[in-house]
């Protein structure tokens, strides 16, 4: 079997070293050439993976083409905001008849759209019954070093999901199915709005309980959304859902808890970027869920204040005050 994976960051090189388990070889597409160039020769990412042995089943390129070629599985792990860029690129390259997983977890500015449905967007209906998303608790430098991890692989054509699923499983790597490809969607994007809150927090120095509390009533906010855009509410709260936001929320390797953790000590967002090496995709997903509340009414008052903090200037500190004197209410009031 020969597997694809396009996005040679973090993920994108941490799931080709699973999907090298169980294929012949596993062609990883990237765009700087550096990066194509040390793990061709090294068998190491030294810039988003330092020190982590990549399979030298693993083959990098540069070239779309050549990635893609004979694929008997795509996995998209582009940001979202280039999955749009890179797809239209690949469409001529892009296998028929096979699965196609995004492990993007945003939500794209603008349109709104889900990963999944960018895809529909973008790609001819011939494509659409292949498309997947893989979405769950799980770090990269944790799954490339071979610990355990649980995902959830949905996909609204449940032999398309089987067959991600038989692809990936490895002795480390453990994924269950589903079909509600929203509800795993949605809880993989704004869990990374909630993160960004959650080291505000911790940045703020307010400790255990607040931190808690942002956990529970996020996980509150990103279940009414997902289940108004047609989500079943037990996905947001198993893997997809819960579990990732308890990971992404807590971990010390959470890009978008440490974008919170410096915005909670007073620095600005674009100095703060500018330090990172990837993406945190929960600043542009706060756009996303802030003109999501607008347009559909649901009320999201962490997001809508992490919007305001990173979009529109607004201090933490402030913020907080402001998410605690709101009106009282009942705690399943709304969920």
């Amino acid at each position: 079997m020969r597997g694809s994976v396009i996005g040679s960051g973090s993920f994108g090189t941490a799931l080709a070293n699973v999907l090298a388990v169980n294929c012949e070889e596993v062609r990883l597409w990237g765009r700087e050439s550096s990066v194509v160039e040390a793990i061709n020769t090294q068998h190491e990412n030294p810039t988003y993976l330092k020190g982590i042995p990549i399979s030298e089943r693993v083959r990098a390129t540069n070239d779309l083409q050549e990635a893609l070629a004979g694929s008997e599985l795509v996995v998209l792990a582009t940001p979202s905001h280039a999955t749009r860029e890179v797809v239209a690129k690949a469409q001529a390259y892009l296998p028929r008849h096979v699965p196609i997983v995004t492990v993007s977890k945003g939500i794209e500015n603008g349109t709104l759209l889900t990963m999944t449905e960018l895809l529909e967007d973008c790609l001819p209906e011939e494509f659409h019954p292949y498309l997947a998303v893989l979405s769950g608790p799980s770090f990269a430098k944790e799954l490339a070093r071979r610990m355990p991890t649980v995902v959830t692989i949905a996909s609204h054509w449940d032999k398309v999901a089987l067959r991600c699923q038989k692809a990936l499983q490895t002795e480390t790597f453990r994924s269950y199915t589903s079909t509600d490809v929203v509800g795993v969607q949605y809880g993989g994007a704004l869990k990374n709005v909630i993160a960004i809150a959650a080291g505000m927090a911790d940045g703020l120095g307010m400790g255990h309980n607040a931190r808690a509390a942002i956990i529970t009533r996020g996980l509150a906010e990103i279940t009414r959304l997902a289940v108004r855009k047609g989500a079943n509410p037990l996905t947001l709260s198993g893997l997809s859902g819960m579990g990732d936001l308890v990971l992404t929320c807590t971990g010390e390797l959470s890009r978008n808890r440490h974008v919170g953790m410096e915005l909670g000590k007073g620095r600005k967002l674009p100095d703060i970027l500018a330090d990172m090496k990837e993406v945190a995709e929960g600043v542009k997903t706060a756009r996303s869920a802030h003109e999501l509340e607008v347009k559909t009414g649901v009320e999201l008052p962490i997001c809508h204040q992490v919007y305001l903090i990173a979009h529109e200037g607004k201090s933490a500190r402030t913020a907080v005050v402001d998410l605690m004197t709101r009106q009282p209410k009942s705690e399943l009031a709304g969920v």
